[in-house]
């Protein structure tokens, strides 16, 4: 690469903002010189945005990953800020500091505490204290709490050092009046004289100070509990700080402003199966019954098919459910009569509280089954004491299980974020740790325009079951967060979502939604270890009237894996836990099973102080993945066609052999073919000694930077109007014509499903190509090393030797097979695939 004379002479510079463009060979050549050597090309200035772009480089090749071009201003931009982690690499240190994936933001901390023996300002003989802390044309207030000359408070203020505008803090008790406000007395601070705090370092006690009157002399009564302190966003106050550019915030939305970090709940299958039921008692007693079972579980729910007319009906159905912890929900199992087309009569009832249903891990037995009461709608709800009256009740035979050995899907499979079972017990140790610095966002789009607003940004990440909300940062088209998280990683092959919102909560809002803005998915296999990715990514998002950019998000990313043997064995293992190969789930509860585990996450984080929005969350979850759109339907056809275009070429090249186009070629390809012909046991060595060769080649064109998301893979640029309108139409069709809108729901069921099929054609054929293109680094090193490994034991063992143990080992016995896929067939699935660039 070209840029390395200019990383050494930019190297003394740490802290200036560099932007790097890759150079590769086939790009264009530099101008000559005079010089004997070739001058490298200019180094843009720090601060001057650069796009990076790799896919010219290099000499056309078949076995290259063929990346499609499309705007540069929707590519990355890399970038190098002065972060700790980075200067610490260039120094030699080691030592791993806190927030070292930003850049620090230095805040004035002043903690409020309470007071005591305030004087009392009113006739009445009450005080209403409150505090205002000034500073500048900076000014905080806390609530003013009535009739307390002993008041507590407790609340914290930051100040941005980058706006400070004075050199004096002002800590004013005031009494809250009617027409205007009592001064109390004041404590004034020297900025000068504030000490620095910076963790791990313990917190700064707070201090009693008497409080002084306007002329700078000590009142008689009233002494105010304070602590002010110089510190970063490092600090453990700052989550909760009232912050300065929220001064228009009232305290009951506040909240609705400060970051979070919020965990999905432990979501369970619940499996249950109806079997029969006996002496049912219909009301028609002269008419043979039909019935049909329905369960409902919170909001969902399922049924059986009807079964044979009798009192004595037998079903064998499986319904599955999502649960979560705590198991606060109740089971509702009713028989149904069916008396007609659109009429049913309730037979019987029972109520099952989730607790009382046992757990099973992995292959254990399935529990018992158990025969319940079917109560009349009467009397179901009513006391124990009420129920036993009934001399005679029908039974119903059940089996109900929870499901600790799988994993609940709550996220679209191309970029689940975690794949571990339900159980505590089975799940296996962290591999790694995944670190997320949100630097800044630039260039946003004004969402709250029309109400003489720009943006109120924040940003929602989510690994695993662990979310981080970040603060809201108000009225800014350039905000800068400076926020770092960390996730515990279990399985390099899952993908990390970043999502940036508007929101539209800071004072009330009511039931206004928050503006999605745009995100970000970037996979862990495709990222290197312990190396810092800085970068601004673009936020796209497509809407009826097209792909519209609203603005770029800085993320610094960084993984450091801390098992590395358990890592390299993670690509032999299955996906998902045993039980998903063992006794898989039925394909036509999958789907449906998912969107309930969604809309489970979305209402309980919908819940939480501040809550995280079921918007935020759907997005971030992709829910409406599986809807048709045309324009997913074309983008998965090209992907297909992509792959087939390096047949194409092959078979091009087979035919240009044959034909003799290239006299040279053709001759050594005959001499290699009558080699082969002559020492069969070269085929397979050459075979695999020529992966190692092309891996090794790819090596050098391998992606310098993460992948993100592809405006034309994702035929976003070139999408029609209709077709977006088609794409963002709700489900059912608002289309007028009752005839319409049954053909068109049908259309796009079947061809939502259609166009599924065809993305995982499309993936399987990509993860195909990326065992050679270094997108995963670490997958493509261990495929080469195996084929070198095989290459020299297939050269060394003799060919018939070999010929038989495949052939023994692909006929062998079923008994000497295993449900759970082979290690080739997980190390493919763990491939990358090009899913996680396209928008959704």
């Amino acid at each position: 690469m070209a840029g390395d004379a200019d990383k050494k002479k930019n190297s003394k510079k740490k802290k200036e903002k560099e932007v790097r463009t890759f150079h590769s060979i086939g790009a264009e050549k530099p101008t000559p010189t005079a010089a004997p050597a070739p001058a490298p090309p200019p180094q843009p200035s720090p601060g001057v945005a650069v796009r990076a772009d790799f896919a010219k480089s290099g000499p056309p090749n078949v076995m290259l990953m063929q990346i499609p071009k499309q705007n540069p201003e929707y590519s990355l931009v890399e970038t190098s800020p002065p972060l700790a982690a980075r200067l610490r690499y260039k120094v030699g240190d080691k030592i791993s500091t806190t927030y070292d994936l930003v850049e620090p933001m230095h805040y004035l901390y002043v903690n409020v505490v309470k007071a005591r023996d305030l004087p009392v300002m009113d006739i009445t003989g009450s005080l209403d204290p409150y505090v205002e802390v000034k500073l500048g044309n900076y000014k905080g207030v806390t609530k003013h709490l009535e009739k307390n000359q002993h008041p507590v408070w407790k609340q914290i203020f930051a100040f941005s050092k980058e706006r400070l505008q004075s050199n004096l803090l002002e800590v004013t008790v005031k009494d809250k009046d009617i027409a205007k406000d009592d001064f109390v007395g004041r404590v004034l601070f020297d900025l000068t004289e504030v000490p620095l705090r910076v963790p791990p370092d313990s917190p700064l006690a707070p201090q009693w100070y008497r409080l002084e009157d306007k002329k700078g002399y000590k009142v008689n009564n009233g002494e105010i509990m304070l602590a002010v302190w110089m510190g970063t966003q490092a600090d453990e106050s700052f989550p909760e700080a009232w912050h300065s550019d929220a001064h228009n915030v009232s305290h009951s939305n506040l909240a609705n402003t400060r970051s979070k970090v919020y965990f999905s709940p432990k979501l369970y299958y619940l499996r249950l199966q109806v079997i029969e039921a006996q002496d049912l008692v219909p009301h028609d007693k002269g008419r043979a019954p039909e019935a049909v079972v329905r369960v409902q579980l919170g909001n969902q729910m399922r049924s059986t098919r009807t079964g044979p007319r009798g009192i004595n009906p037998i079903w064998n159905d499986e319904l599955m459910f999502v649960a979560a912890e705590p198991f606060e929900d109740f089971i509702i199992v009713t028989v149904e009569d069916k008396v007609g087309p659109n009429s049913m009569e309730i037979l019987g009832r029972e109520i099952i509280s989730v607790r009382s249903v046992p757990p099973r891990n992995e292959t254990s037995k399935l529990p018992d089954s158990r025969w319940h009461n079917l109560h009349r709608p009467s009397l179901v709800g009513e006391e124990e004491t009420e129920k036993k009256k009934e001399k005679f009740s029908s039974k119903i035979h059940l089996r109900m299980c929870l499901e600790a050995g799988y994993h609940v899907l709550d996220e679209s499979t191309p970029f689940s974020s975690d794949l571990q079972p339900s159980s505590k017990h089975l799940r296996k140790k962290n591999i790694g740790i995944l670190e997320l610095g949100i630097l800044s966002a630039r260039n946003l789009h004004p969402m709250k325009a029309k109400e003489g607003r720009t943006t109120d940004a924040y940003c929602v990440a989510k690994y695993g079951n662990k979310w981080v909300r970040t603060r809201t940062l108000l009225d800014t088209l350039s905000p800068r967060w400076n926020e770092q998280y960390t996730w515990e990683v279990y399985d390099p092959c899952t993908v990390i979502t970043v999502g940036v919102f508007d929101n539209w909560h800071i004072n009330g809002g009511g039931d206004a939604r928050d503006q999605r803005i745009g995100k970000v998915r970037i996979r862990l296999s495709t990222l290197e270890t312990d190396r810092v990715y800085t970068h601004y990514y673009p936020l796209l998002v497509l809407q009826p009237n097209g792909l519209k950019k609203n603005g770029e998000l800085h993320l610094a990313v960084r993984f450091t894996c801390t098992a590395w043997v358990n890592m390299v064995a993670q690509y032999g293992r299955p996906l998902l836990p045993k039980m998903h190969y063992v006794q898989p789930i039925p394909v036509r509860h999958i789907d449906w099973l998912r969107h309930q585990a969604m809309q489970i996450v979305a209402a309980r984080l919908s819940r939480a102080e501040p809550p995280l929005r079921r918007e935020a969350v759907e997005y971030m979850l992709d829910v409406d993945y599986h809807m048709w759109s045309l324009r997913r339907s074309k983008a998965n056809f090209f992907r297909i066609m992509s792959l087939l275009s390096g047949v194409t070429a092959v078979c091009k090249w087979l035919d240009d052999i044959c034909t003799w186009r290239n006299p040279v070629t053709t001759c050594l390809v005959h001499v290699l073919f009558l080699i082969l012909v002559c020492y069969p046991e070269l085929i397979l060595p050459t075979i695999f000694l020529y992966l190692f060769v092309i891996g090794i080649w790819n090596y050098r064109f391998r992606p310098r930077h993460p992948p993100h998301m592809d405006a034309r893979l994702s035929q976003a640029e070139t999408a029609h109007p209709d077709e977006l309108d088609e794409e963002f139409d709700t489900f059912p069709t608002t289309k007028p014509s009752d005839i319409v809108r049954m053909r068109y729901d049908r259309l796009r069921s079947v061809a939502g499903r259609v166009q599924t099929v065809v993305g995982d054609l499309a993936t399987q054929g990509e993860r195909a190509q990326a065992i050679l293109s270094w997108r995963d680094s670490r997958a493509t090193a261990i495929f080469i090393i195996f084929s070198l490994i095989w290459a020299v034991f297939i050269y060394v063992t003799p060919f018939q030797v070999v010929a038989i143990l495949v052939g023994l080992y692909m006929l062998r016995h079923p008994r000497f097979r295993s449900k759970m896929p082979s290690v080739p067939v997980n190390f493919f699935k763990r491939l990358p695939s090009k899913s996680d660039m396209m928008l959704y």
